[in-house]
């Protein structure tokens, strides 16, 4: 057997286990609700499709940001304000803090991507500290407080958000159409050329594309669907604080990633499962949650370099040697 067609064998197998394994979730997670707390799950997708976004940057077109707690707190903010102080139903709300987070990523992006390495990731977590410190200090913020008693509202005029299984299902649908939309930019021909920057950024200037405006294309995006993220949370939990757009948010994102595979569609979902259930566990615990999280990237370094889903991946199927 060739080494060509041994590949390509390993890759629609691999395609073949992602697709069942989200089949798989997608079936769990509607049954979800009936067993497990809602809330829970809710505060999980939403963290999962924040992951996902931020995979979309570092997985596919290998930029690390350590400022996306920017857009996603941002977002809660932008969302809670409309509802609150104007009025605005809950669909346009978030729909307003997914584009405030792409103008902020827009911004943040044509600054950031002059650089590469270390110095792009330094630029947006100083950009990202910035905007925390601004959230300090506007007054629509209302500082340490935050934004409270934001009403989930009706969805459309029809569906009454209150309901907690209305809730839980709108939640659903705004990560399932997030995810998708990571899937279809991945999956297109644009996707092709964010992997090609990732994997060889000169040999893609060399092939004439602009890789500048790429990047910055990506950055955006992955910056709207993480605000979208965010603003759907601030309507589930019904306010905005602080606690989105520090700094340790934006390390919680990059561990969830980590932890279940950088450049896989489901790894983002399975660490954000795995952070958000580990922090709800140890809660009520006397055990610090911030050396749970440490020793568990240290075991994921060590053992699970690729991450739990990039490892299962790797391992399946297990072909002889001697093919």
């Amino acid at each position: 057997m060739s080494e060509a067609t041994l590949h390509q064998e390993r890759a629609v197998a691999s395609v073949r286990l992602e697709r069942a394994m989200i089949a798989l979730g997608i079936l769990a997670l509607i049954a979800a609700p009936f067993v497990v707390y809602p809330i829970f799950v809710m505060k999980m997708l939403c963290f999962a499709l924040f992951a996902c976004a931020f995979n979309l940057l570092l997985g596919y077109t290998g930029l690390l940001s350590f400022g996306h707690a920017a857009f996603f707190g941002g977002a809660a903010y932008f969302c809670a304000y409309a509802v609150k102080a104007w009025g605005w139903p809950p669909e346009a709300a978030i729909l307003l803090g997914a584009a405030g987070a792409a103008g902020m990523g827009l911004v943040m992006g044509f600054l950031a991507i002059r650089r590469q390495g270390i110095y792009f990731s330094m630029i947006t977590l100083a950009l990202a500290q910035m905007f925390y410190f601004f959230c300090v200090q506007a007054p629509f913020t209302e500082g340490e407080d935050g934004i409270q008693g934001v009403a989930r509202g009706t969805l459309f005029g029809i569906v009454d958000l209150n309901v907690t299984m209305n809730m839980y299902f709108f939640v659903l649908a705004v990560f399932l159409i997030g995810v998708f939309a990571v899937w279809r930019i991945v999956n297109s021909p644009f996707g092709m050329i964010l992997r090609s920057i990732r994997e060889n950024e000169n040999r893609a200037i060399s092939l004439g594309y602009s890789v500048g405006r790429y990047k910055l294309a990506a950055f955006v995006m992955s910056a709207a669907l993480a605000g979208l993220a965010g603003a759907t949370k601030a309507i589930v939990f019904q306010f905005a604080t602080l606690t989105d757009v520090t700094w340790q948010m934006s390390g919680e994102v990059i561990l969830m990633t980590l932890l279940g595979g950088i450049g896989t569609m489901v790894g983002p979902v399975v660490g954000a499962g795995l952070v958000v259930g580990l922090e709800n566990t140890l809660a009520t615990s006397g055990f610090p949650v911030t050396i749970a999280t440490g020793l568990i990237f240290m075991v994921c370094v060590l053992i699970f370099r690729r991450g739990i889903v990039g490892e299962v991946y790797a391992r399946w199927p297990r072909v002889p040697a001697k093919a």
